[in-house]
Parts: structure tokens; sequence; C-alpha cells
């Protein structure tokens, strides 16, 4: 073997710049340099700059608006103007992006994949390049923010077939009516992206609404107890006119959605292993401090096994979501290979929140120890961008040959 690989050495959560010590197999060094590089300015931020905020804002179910700025001055969307000279990083690189977030916070997380996954994922897939121009220069800035509404009050699952918010063309604009659900940053986003039927063709298109338009309102989801730093809301469109400037050119039918809901989901798979490495790290860190019996817990035989059972999936999940980045950066990647990844990774995301707060028993439910937290924000990730048994049939179907056990 040519070269050297160093493992990372445990330490507790955001000592230090370097790998993190739930990456037992060291799959950050996968990553260039100047990847490398980024990450490492981007755990500092979170360690420095949102470390101190966290968990009071998510107490209060409030959003840290302060940080917002910073995230722009990270640089990590500047490749999404169309003018900037900065290719498109590598799947890699915007997988341990998530995992990153997550790590730390699964409601930034939330927010950065809204913002930058659904929202500007959506322009830049279904955008023409006058629109692209229009809105992602300020949106890779994060000085204006997104937002992705396609859930609606009487089901998600469902909504390929049962979209009901309709649109309608009138004049040089279209009318928009319906609403939404669960859409996360929509109490402050600038810009909406709305999913609609045409009343007319039955096709699904794609609308960008901009705030303050007449017939939008947005309203806050209170009492969640599940990432509550993440600003969900209730859209009604109510006569909503938008202009025909503003329907997205080449969104024409679902299966466009559908291609932006293939990305995210990986991304998603990319975020329970960042709370499996989070979680295994205030875990590891409290068994070295917290002492029973006159030494240190972690020196004890079932925690160590709970430390390495934690490690295990952590470790396996992020194998499988660094080869599926892998599959997606050579462009050979499937549909089924993404759900595979989001129902196994939030299923043993699951499985290490539960043993995390185990290891840490009473103090493992106040905010003041974090892993409440992330046991909490676990349940949302573990049912949005679809939830288990959905991607089960998705890949059921794949594995028997086209045999749908979905019901029509």
């Amino acid at each position: 073997m040519s070269g050297t690989t160093t493992l990372p050495t445990p330490s507790g959560p955001y000592l230090d710049a370097g790998m993190l010590p739930a990456d037992f197999y060291a799959h950050e060094e996968l990553l260039s340099e100047k990847e490398r590089g980024k990450i490492a300015t981007l755990r500092d931020f979170l360690r420095t700059q949102a470390a101190p905020l966290v968990d009071d804002y998510w107490g209060r179910a409030e959003f840290p608006f302060q940080l917002v700025e910073g995230f722009g001055k990270l640089g990590l969307m500047e490749w999404a103007d169309p003018d900037s000279p900065e290719s498109k990083p590598s799947n890699l690189f915007s997988g341990f992006t998530a995992l990153e977030l997550a790590h730390f916070d699964a409601s930034l997380a939330t927010f950065f994949g809204v913002h930058t996954g659904l929202a500007m994922g959506t322009i830049l897939a279904c955008g023409s390049d006058e629109q692209k121009r229009r809105w992602l220069p300020a949106m890779s800035r994060f000085e204006k923010i997104g937002a992705f509404g396609l859930t609606e009050p009487h089901g998600g699952s469902d909504v390929a077939g049962g979209l009901r918010t309709t649109a309608r063309r009138d004049g040089d604009g279209w009318i928009l009516d319906g609403a939404k659900r669960w859409i996360g940053n929509a109490t402050f986003a600038d810009l909406i992206v709305i999913w609609a039927r045409d009343v007319e063709t039955q096709h699904v298109l794609g609308f960008v609404v901009e705030k303050d338009t007449p017939g939008f309102t947005a309203s806050k989801i209170e009492n969640k107890m599940a990432l509550r730093i993440v600003q969900n809301a209730d859209i009604v469109l109510d006569g909503c006119r938008v202009p025909e400037s503003n329907r997205l050119q080449n969104a024409k039918s679902f299966k466009d959605t559908a291609k932006i809901l293939r990305q995210t989901r990986s991304g998603v798979a990319w975020q329970a292993v960042g709370v499996m490495f989070g979680a295994y790290e205030i875990a590891l860190s409290y068994a070295k401090q917290r002492e029973q019996f006159g030494r240190p817990i972690g020196g004890f035989q079932l925690v160590q096994d709970l430390l390495v059972k934690m490690l295990g999936n952590a470790t396996a999940a992020c194998g499988m979501v660094t080869r599926l980045a892998q599959l997606q950066d050579a462009g050979v990647y499937r549909d089924e290979q993404s759900a595979l990844a989001k129902a196994h990774c939030t299923v043993r995301m699951r499985e290490n929140v539960g043993w995390a707060r185990e290891l840490m028993a009473g103090n493992g439910i106040v905010l003041d120890y974090k892993i409440g937290r992330f046991v909490a924000d676990a349940e949302a990730i573990y049912s949005y961008e679809g939830t288990r048994e959905i991607q089960t049939l998705i890949v059921g179907r794949a594995v028997t040959g086209g045999l749908s056990a979905f019901v029509r």
C-alpha cells in the first residue's frame, strides 16, 4: 500500500477542527484537500458561532437569524451562481456538508437542505437561464432564503397523484389556489417554490412565489416536539396571482418534481448519519466523564458495548452513503439506491439515539445534556422526504423486477 491513513483520535465533539471521532474508518479522507478545508471551516463556524445558541433556540422553538449571514460567508453555494467560476462540488462533498451540519444540529441541517437542496435545487434543475440569473446569485449568498411547497394537509405519501393545489392560467399570469403543510423556512422565506396542478392539462407545474405576494399566507406550526428550530408553516394560497415569468419553465410534470426528491432523499440519509455521529460523540464524552462506583462509566463492559454498537451503526451507514455519493458522481445511481439509504440509515439513526439516551440515563432527557434534542429530532428525519414504508416499496419493486406493491 502506498501512503498511510491516520485514524481520528476520539475526543469530545467540536474540540478541534480535525476529523470527527465517529469517522472511525476515516471516510472524510476521500474528500479532496480543498473540500476537507471547507468542511473544517464549516465545523469551526458551527463550533464557535452556533454552539452557544442552538440549545436555547431549540428550547424556544425560534430560529437564530444571526447565523444566516455567516452561512453565506462560508461560500458553500457560490458555484450555484450562473456567473461564478466555481464548479459544482462533488456529491461526496455535499454529503459531508449535510453530515457535518446534522452532527451538530439537525434543525440547521434541515434549514440548509431546504434552502440549498430543495429550493435552489429546483431552480437549478427546472428554471430557465434567465430565472437562474434572477434568483440564484442572492440565494447562493443566503441574502434571499428559499422554501419548497409540495406536501399538503390532506396527505404526503400520495402527493404524486393526489396534489390538490391548482394553477389556472389568467392572461399573462397564473392564479394559485390550495394549501401546503410542513413547509420548512416558509415563515420567513423570500422565495417559495410551489407545486400545483394545471386545471386545464392536469400536469404538475412549478412556480416561484415571492414573499408578500397577495393571496399567499404562511402560518407557523406550533408545539412541535422535533426540529424545533425549523420554522415549518401551513401555507394558504387564495387567489394568489403569479406572473408567467415566475413559472419554472422546465417543470412540466411530476417527473420533474421527483428528480429533485431523488437527489434530496440521499441528503436526508447523510443527515441521519450526521445525527448518529453526533449522538455517538455526546455519549462517548459523557461516558468518559460520568463517574459511578468510583470510576468513569466508560470503563464498564455494558457501556462499552453500547458505544461499540453505536459506532458500528454509524460506520456502516457512512460507508453506505459514501458509496451512494460515488455512484451519483459517476452518474449511474438509481432511485432505489437513494431509497434504500434513506430507509436504512434513518432506522439505524433511531436505534443509535436511543442507545445514547440509555447510556446517559436520566440526564439524557435534559436539554442541557443535548442528547434529548437528538432523540426528538431523529423522529422527524425518520419520516420526512418519504417514510420508511414508502422507501421500502420503492426498493421492493426494484428487487422483484418491477412487481409493485403500491396501492392504487
